[in-house]
């Protein structure tokens, strides 16, 4: 027997016909000998509804109102849950975050978690109950309601399952998966197995919007293993766990990320002196502008060119702001491209293969590619390219790297 925490986001609780599917998938895991934990999201749309019946009354709301008003999105769910459970004979108990023991800070609207109480989940399941949790939300110490903001559903499955010291936290969304890249862009791209916690992460900074970053951190932190499942089809998903000594001479590279959101900025004959870098991206970083890849080249001259990308919709804020910067600083000229995009390879199996940073370049190369800018890590390499060539280079790379192939596994 094992203890689950399913997660159910907004598509799979999105009409009363797929909160009866829910039900059922949860009483076949009970019926399996299994304790669940269940956590559901708002039904798809709702929160919307709701930011959009807040900003008619008011242009800028205040965020302890708003907690308390989408939070709400959560607690028509999980009662519909809890009755379609009750009709199929399980005994089920609905939950707020509040009520479950969740505490947050008091940072409205983004709030962190801090602890959990457990002990009345924990004696719902000894009384052999299914536990229905509304995600997203907690409470301050204050007894404020709070909501955990972007991927907050995923954070509180993850966190529910680390505190109960849970089997497996199983992510339920529209995917059956994590998949090696897009299979909207290459129709080869292949459902994994398995992935790391790392790999994850990379995958989901890096463009991929199968899971959350903050609930991959968190379940890596807390070694929570981790399953993403389809709640359409059965399936055995995805599982993201920690790395397998056994495993690190292959595959090579796990899967291709991307992101069109890219913009990129240069300023260009900056006088090379202590503190320039410094001077260029403070501003930037004042105005609340993320800051992703950086180049900086030095000239003959003691001048340099610095580079940066931005996301695409802070382009026109962070290219006013450098052309002010630029003017201080003496640079020649403030160029810009809002028209780029990143691609990744990531791979555990990088840190023992030599040849994998060449292989990438060369096979660009041969599609007549051209790179703007490189990073790398230990796991991952990425490069910005002009975003008309973003498809071709993503299936050229899946190829080249032969992801579309099975992994076959040593004796």
């Amino acid at each position: 027997m094992a203890l689950l925490v399913q997660k159910y986001g907004g598509t799979s609780v999105g009409s009363p016909e797929r909160i009866e599917a829910v039900a059922e998938r949860v009483s076949r895991a009970r019926d399996n000998g299994d304790d669940v934990v269940v956590v559901v999201s708002a039904m798809s749309g709702e929160t919307n509804r709701l930011i959009a019946l807040a900003e008619s009354i008011s242009e800028t709301p205040s965020p302890r109102e708003m907690d308390v008003l989408v939070s709400t999105g959560e607690q028509v769910t999980i009662a519909l849950l809890s009755m379609a459970l009750h009709k199929r004979g399980l005994e089920a108990r609905s939950y707020t975050g509040g009520q479950v023991g969740i505490r947050t800070d008091n940072a409205h609207t983004k709030a962190r978690i801090q602890r959990i109480d457990e002990e009345r989940m924990q004696g719902d399941l000894n009384a052999g109950r299914v536990v229905v949790v509304a995600g997203f939300q907690g409470v301050d110490d204050e007894g404020n309601i709070t909501t955990l903001g972007r991927g907050g559903s995923d954070t509180t499955a993850v966190a529910l399952a680390a505190a109960l010291k849970a089997d497996e936290c199983q992510i339920y969304t529209d995917v059956d998966g994590v998949y090696t890249t897009d299979p909207r862009v290459v129709d080869q791209a292949r459902r994994l197995d398995r992935i790391t916690f790392e790999e994850m992460i990379e995958m989901a900074s890096l463009g991929s919007k199968v899971l959350q970053i903050r609930a991959v951190e968190f379940a890596g932190k807390y070694n929570v293993p981790l399953r993403v499942l389809s709640s359409f089809k059965d399936g055995e998903g995805t599982l993201i766990t920690l790395e397998d000594e056994s495993e690190m001479e292959q595959p090579l590279v796990s899967g291709i990320a991307f992101n069109r959101d890219e913009a990129k900025l240069t300023i260009s004959g900056v006088p090379d002196t202590p503190g320039s870098a410094s001077r260029i991206l403070k501003p930037v970083s004042d105005a609340n502008i993320e800051i992703d890849m950086i180049v900086q080249n030095v000239g003959a001259d003691n001048r340099t060119d610095f580079t940066f990308t931005v996301h695409r919709n802070d382009y026109e804020k962070a290219k006013t702001i450098l052309d002010d910067i630029a003017s201080n600083l003496s640079a020649r000229e403030v160029t810009g491209d809002n028209r780029i995009a990143k691609v990744s390879i990531v791979g555990v199996g990088m840190r023992s293969h030599a040849g994998v940073a060449s292989l990438m370049f060369e096979s660009l190369s041969n599609e007549g590619i051209n790179i703007q800018m490189i990073s790398t890590s230990e796991i991952k390499i990425s490069v910005v390219i002009a975003e008309k060539y973003l498809e071709l280079a993503v299936r050229a790379l899946h190829s080249a790297f032969e992801l579309h192939e099975p992994v076959v596994e040593e004796a």
